[in-house]
Parts: structure tokens; C-alpha cells; sequence
């Protein structure tokens, strides 16, 4: 594992910026040196709380220390902003979803490409123990061939804790764009891409009142589609269905559940880098599990009452690593546009009834096992 780092530099000063800022003192191959925001009085409380320097986006473009920029803005000027990054001579790693279409995705593979530069992208909670470890029975085969699974990211939606909630509401919102990367990038690296998908979508609530503080009793008008409903059509024949809604206020299902040949396999919330993995045979029984003492699989984090395991940068710094050591990234943009092009497929086939075939393919990244965790890690 090499020893170099390289620097960061994190345009977006939001509620996210204090996971990055927290989390990646744990890796190797990065250092977070400045911010920067369009509101310079963020950046400058920001900077100042994590002991780093606050710089204006055009300094922090300029700035000859940054070799990377993590993209944190709202998902509507993600792609103009990441194109400001590559045209500047920088690498950039985005929050989800990195662009809100295939053609901005494509617009920013040729400006990497012709750059010499990378491009990365959230989510990396696939990369997490309890992901890795479903990955690790699939890659053996403990399941059989997959053919078949559901997934469900149900909730009362995001007015009610979220300080500033409009944007979930608006074009580049919705379950779907804002919560669907997780559960589709962790089904892709599964099982691999998908060839195409139908779905039926609806707002069953065109107002919604914001009950979280300091913007209690306002109202917000909806603008995209709270509840979809999708069938998703893999290219090695399995299909699967995903329900994602922000009308609902209880439920009983399971995050995630992929039905083999020879075995079932239910995977924790993918929006998570920990949990249970099960796998059950067809008597029913649970089938024991190997050793799997996975270094981003142990709980770190307050999280309600209890622990949880959060490693949100870990895809950063796998992507520095791999810069440096000229190899792939797993949150690569060849992964991330499929994923791009899967949820905007869903959202138009929901408008239109129609059933889309993807435009885009991607290979499965690389498995990110127990050595690998660990190599990234600093000690």
C-alpha cells in the first residue's frame, strides 16, 4: 500500500460535510486541507471548526496543494460544478447522485478523459462489512444463481428531521435519486447490471408541511415523485422489485432480500455499512455464516440508542489509492452512470408506463474484502 496522500479539498459546507470531515482521518492515501462554499460564512465556520483553511470555490479550484475536490452541493448543480472541477485540473468525487442524467455523465467522462483525471461518486456503503460479506456468499456461491429478490426503503419522508428539506422535493429529489443509490448500487455490485425496468410512480401528497426546526409549520410544494414502485430486470436474468416511498408511516418489510437456487439471502439497509447478514436454506434454517471480522463492518458511531458502523469516505480514499497506484476505483463513474441511468429509467418508465432498456452497462467493481479494508486503514 503506498504512502502517499493526497490532498482534499470539499466544495459544500452542508449537514454532509461533517461526515467527510469527521471520517477520513481513519484512511490512508487522503488529508482534508480547505473548503469552500458559495455562503463564505459557512466555509469559514466549517474551516474553523475542523482546523482547516476556508478558501472561496475559485481559490480552492486554483489551490496547487488539492488534487481531489469532493463535490457536496445539492444535487441539481452537482454536474456543473464537478465540470467546473475537471476543467480546473482536478479530480472530483460527488455526492449522490453525481449527475441527474446519462448525457451529463458522459459530458463528464469525456472531460475527465480528456484531462487525464478521475471521477468518483457516493454511495460507498457498499463497501461496508456486512455488504462485502453478502458479496463474499454470492462470489462462492453459497446461494445459487440469483434469480429474483425484493427491496424496500420505506419512510415518512425527510420534512421531518432535515432543517432545510426543500430540495428532497424537487427535480433531483425523491426516494428514488436521493435513497435509490444505495439500495441499487449495492444490488449492482451483487449481482451486476441491469438491462432494464419498468415502474408505476405517483405524489400522493403535492404539499407537505416541514415539522422539523427552524422552518416549523412552512409548507413545501412537491415537485417529483414520492412513491415508486419498479421491477428491475438484471442482464444475468434476475428480476427484482423495489418499492421506495416517503408516504409511508409504517411498515414491515426487510431493507433487502435476494432469493437464489439454492438459498435465500437478506441483506441489512444498504444506506448502512453494518448489520446482519442472513442466509437461509430451503428448510427455512439459517445457514452458519463464516468468520467474517470485516474492519468496516465494527460499530463506531452513537447512532439512537445504540452503535453503528459508518466509514462514508472510505470510496474516497479507495479512489486516491487507486490514482496513485494507477488501478480502478470501485466508486468509479462507469458504476455510478449505470446506477445514473437505472433510476432515471425508473423515474421514466413511472411517468410513462412504459418499460425502458438501459443505455449503459458496467462491470461489478472488485470485491473490497477483509485485507483490502484493512490495507486502506490507517493503523
Amino acid at each position: 500500500m503506498t504512502s502517499k496522500t493526497l490532498g482534499v479539498g470539499i466544495i459544500g459546507c452542508g449537514n454532509i460535510s461533517t461526515s467527510y470531515l469527521d471520517l477520513a482521518p481513519m484512511f490512508r492515501g487522503i488529508e482534508i486541507l480547505a473548503c469552500a462554499d458559495i455562503n463564505e460564512k459557512a466555509a469559514q465556520a466549517r474551516a474553523k471548526e475542523y482546523g482547516i483553511r476556508a478558501e472561496t470555490v475559485e481559490a480552492l479550484l486554483a489551490a496547487e496543494d488539492i488534487d481531489i475536490i469532493v463535490n457536496l452541493t445539492i444535487p441539481s448543480v452537482h454536474y456543473e460544478v464537478s465540470a467546473k472541477v475537471l476543467d480546473a485540473g482536478k479530480h472530483v468525487y460527488s455526492e449522490k447522485p453525481f449527475v441527474l442524467s446519462v448525457q451529463e455523465g458522459r459530458d463528464l467522462a469525456g472531460r475527465a478523459e480528456k484531462n487525464g483525471l478521475r471521477v468518483g461518486s457516493a454511495p460507498d456503503t457498499f463497501l461496508g462489512g456486512a455488504h462485502q460479506l453478502a458479496r463474499h456468499l454470492i462470489d462462492e456461491g453459497r446461494a445459487g444463481r440469483i434469480t429474483g429478490g425484493t427491496c424496500h426503503v420505506l419512510s415518512p419522508g425527510m420534512e421531518h428531521w432535515h432543517p432545510n428539506p426543500d430540495f428532497f422535493f424537487k427535480p433531483g429529489g425523491g426516494p428514488v435519486l436521493d435513497l435509490g443509490p444505495y439500495y441499487i448500487s449495492n444490488l449492482v455490485q451483487l449481482i451486476g447490471p441491469v438491462r432494464q425496468v419498468t415502474a408505476m410512480s405517483s405524489i400522493p401528497s403535492p404539499k407537505r408541511k416541514i415539522t422539523s426546526e427552524p422552518r416549523h409549520g412552512e409548507m413545501i410544494t412537491v415537485e417529483t415523485p414520492t412513491t415508486v414502485h419498479a421491477v428491475l430486470e438484471f442482464a444475468n436474468g434476475a428480476v427484482i422489485t423495489l418499492g421506495a416511498s416517503w408516504d409511508v408511516k409504517a411498515h414491515g418489510h426487510r431493507p433487502m432480500e435476494l432469493y437464489g437456487t439454492d438459498a435465500s439471502l437478506v441483506v441489512p439497509d444498504p444506506n448502512f455499512f453494518g448489520g446482519d447478514v442472513e442466509l437461509i436454506g430451503p428448510d427455512g434454517a439459517a445457514v452458519q455464516l463464516p468468520n467474517w471480522q470485516h474492519p468496516l463492518g465494527v460499530p463506531n458511531q452513537q447512532h439512537g440508542q445504540g452503535m453503528m458502523a459508518n466509514y462514508r469516505t472510505v470510496g474516497l480514499a479507495d479512489m486516491a489509492i487507486g490514482i496513485v497506484e494507477d488501478r480502478p476505483h470501485r466508486c468509479s463513474l462507469e458504476f455510478a452512470l449505470h446506477v445514473v441511468d437505472v433510476m432515471t429509467a425508473i423515474l421514466h418508465s413511472g411517468e410513462t408506463g412504459e418499460f425502458v432498456t438501459l443505455t449503459t452497462s458496467c462491470q461489478q467493481p472488485a470485491p473490497f474484502g477483509i485485507d483490502d479494508a484493512a490495507a486502506l486503514m490507517r493503523s
